[in-house]
């Protein structure tokens, strides 16, 4: 099915959020919202927002300004506030799907009625955006409240992680959304995808010369994807329960992140080809066999409302997994993530092969500190960093880890930064599927990860504040994870190496 929608840098809409009074709405996508509109991406567009809590739309008015003024580092002057706000309608879900169709109606009028005032004669065809900030259980029945409210046509719809539990009820799912949506209507988020350093993986990959032709096991030895994180559980106990740390981060994030990393080059940056290189990835990688996997659980976590005393759910998880393809064959990829750890951070580290060391003596310090690496950090703040060797200045042949560093505050561009919600939601918008994965993708994931789910190795508890398990030093010998870091980035004009 081709896209009937164009590629416009602004496109009016009325954007449906679901969820409207919820934690993730007011942490990140009413305050993304509001960035969008500062930025003129959503110019001309509407607002309507809908939950199971009874309000009216001055209350949801207070609610988006207060959750704009927390959850956002911009300014805002009175003047820019009040036409977003505006814009904002809200619609309880006790009043039905009548009242939602009636307002989402009403509120294409007014934006094309917007449009026609600042163009004259130009007809505009207002789309619909409908975001789906709900917890999983909830999400086919506001599906099902979409069509039956007539809110289907002209619509895409953002459905949040976890696509599924395992591989029958990911394709029962994605089943039952495909009776209301096709495929192209559907955006299946990802936001670490969204972030600047997770795309410019893609441009480092592909558009030099210095490291395409390297980017394969004749030169790389390993992968880690590290995503550490110091929060634990505090009121997603029963969340989690029913998940783990693997359904929660392993299948929606890292392996996203690892296709970005390994896919082979698309014939064009448009979002069928890389979807399809994306995919390939998922069809080469091996089975998730349980012996290559450490299962861990923070201390304290059985002590948490609702968590029964003999859980057996993973709050951290490390795996080594294989891609068996021509380019990657016999390069391991690590992946870890969990709860409660020493830091938090996104890293993607590729250490590249050691050369012969015979000609250097002794004691001159080549090969103490590691493979060379390339580090890619996926935090807000974008960065890379290329270590390497060289000579310590003086006398003999003295040698240290240097290294070479970019960061996205160090240059003009800082400023024009969309998050990676404001990014998704607006090539959500524009009907651009680049940075979010598709039904077959989830479903091969799903597959691939039978061996681990149908026998889990046990968890093996770990103090909070720690790396996780000790047996994740067994599962990456004879390589070192590349967290905790030896040095640190470095910071604005600060001189520490990275």
């Amino acid at each position: 099915m081709s896209d009937p929608f164009s590629h416009d840098q602004e496109l009016p809409h009325v954007i449906v959020l679901v969820g409207a009074t919820g934690d993730l709405s007011q942490r990140k996508l009413l305050p993304g919202l509001l960035h969008l509109f500062q930025a003129g991406l959503v110019r001309h567009s509407r607002i309507i927002g809908t939950s199971l809590d009874d309000l009216d739309t001055p209350a949801f008015v207070e609610l988006a300004r207060v959750a704009c003024q927390e959850g956002s580092n911009r300014k805002v002057d009175d003047e820019q506030w009040r036409d977003f706000a505006g814009r904002l309608e809200y619609v309880p879900q006790a009043a039905g799907p009548a009242a939602l169709r009636d307002a989402v109606i009403a509120a294409e009028k007014l934006v094309a009625e917007e449009v026609e005032r600042e163009h004259p004669g130009e007809l505009a065809e207002v789309r619909r955006l409908h975001y789906l900030s709900v917890p999983p259980k909830a999400a086919l029945q506001v599906v099902h409240m979409l069509d039956d409210a007539g809110l289907v046509e002209r619509a895409r719809i953002v459905m949040e992680k976890p696509f599924g539990t395992d591989l029958a009820s990911a394709k029962a799912l994605n089943d039952e959304l495909h009776e209301v949506f096709t495929e192209d209507q559907i955006f299946r988020i990802d936001h670490f995808l969204g972030k600047e350093a997770a795309q410019n993986i893609l441009a480092f990959r592909f558009a030099n010369g210095l490291f395409e032709p390297i980017w394969n096991r004749n030169h790389i030895d390993h992968v880690q994807i590290d995503v550490p994180e110091t929060l634990g559980l505090e009121g997603r106990t029963a969340f989690y329960e029913a998940t783990g740390a693997y359904k929660d981060m392993v299948v929606t994030h890292l392996f996203q992140v690892l296709a970005f990393t390994a896919m082979e080059p698309p014939t064009s940056l448009e979002p069928g080809p890389i979807g399809e290189e994306k995919n390939k990835v998922f069809r080469s990688l091996r089975p998730i066999e349980p012996q290559h996997v450490v299962r861990g659980q923070y201390v304290g976590y059985r002590d948490k409302d609702g968590v029964p005393a003999d859980s057996d759910t993973e709050t951290f998880i490390a795996l080594r997994a294989e891609i068996d393809n021509w380019r990657w064959a016999g390069v391991p990829f690590y992946l870890r993530t969990g709860k409660k750890l020493a830091e938090g951070a996104r890293i993607i580290s590729i250490a590249f092969k050691e050369p012969p060391r015979t000609m250097f003596p002794a004691g001159s310090g080549v090969g103490t500190h590691g493979p060379d690496h390339l580090t890619f950090d996926l935090a807000d703040s974008s960065r890379l960093s290329l270590s390497f060797y060289g000579k310590r200045p003086g006398p003999g042949m003295k040698l240290d880890k240097l290294s070479m560093q970019f960061a996205l505050h160090d240059t003009h561009y800082a400023g024009g930064v969309l998050e990676a919600y404001e990014r998704l939601i607006h090539d959500a918008m524009r009907g651009d599927h680049t940075l979010f994965t598709t039904a077959e993708g989830v479903e091969q994931l799903w597959e691939k990860s039978r061996p681990l789910l149908a026998s889990p190795p046990p968890v093996r508890p770990y103090p909070p504040g720690s790396w996780g398990p000790n047996a994740i030093h067994q599962l990456i010998t004879p390589h070192a994870w590349r967290l905790p870091f030896e040095r640190g980035w470095r910071e604005g004009n600060a001189d520490r190496p990275g």
